[in-house]
């Protein structure tokens, strides 16, 4: 039987952009993009979570607008429950710690990325919400 691992992901707006984190070669589902985040620990509110992984990872200060979209993708590894939340940047630049490349895109310019596929659903109603 898989194992569920509950992790969350902040879309970051600015100026009509959103945040691109590409995740290193080395990583699981490595080069893909994403939107930056992580797993839910013990005793953690996904808000919390993603507001302690998104310091980490890009050494940013974020708000929760809402929660965005919600899907579980079956890995070989394990049952991914991600939850996306609609994010403002509240402090900081983005900064790559953990990833490999990051990018400011309008919702049309995610279309050639190759996402994770945890991600891609969100992406999706990204983009059919502001065609």
């Amino acid at each position: 039987m898989q194992k569920d691992i509950h992790v969350v992901g902040a879309i970051i707006q600015k100026n009509g952009k959103i945040l691109c984190v590409q995740r290193a070669d080395s990583a699981v589902n490595g080069a893909d993009w994403e939107f930056p985040g992580g797993k839910i620990e013990p005793g953690e509110t996904p808000g919390q979570a993603l507001i302690r992984e998104v310091q980490e990872e890009i050494g940013c200060e974020i708000t929760l607008t809402e929660a965005f979209d919600h899907t579980v993708y079956a890995y070989e590894f394990a049952n991914v429950h991600l939850t996306c939340f609609l994010c403002e940047l509240v402090a900081g630049e983005p900064i790559l710690n953990v990833h490999q490349a990051m990018k400011w895109l309008d919702t049309s310019e995610m279309v050639g990325l190759k996402w994770s596929p945890a991600n891609l659903p969100a992406v999706e109603k990204l983009q059919k919400k502001d065609a």
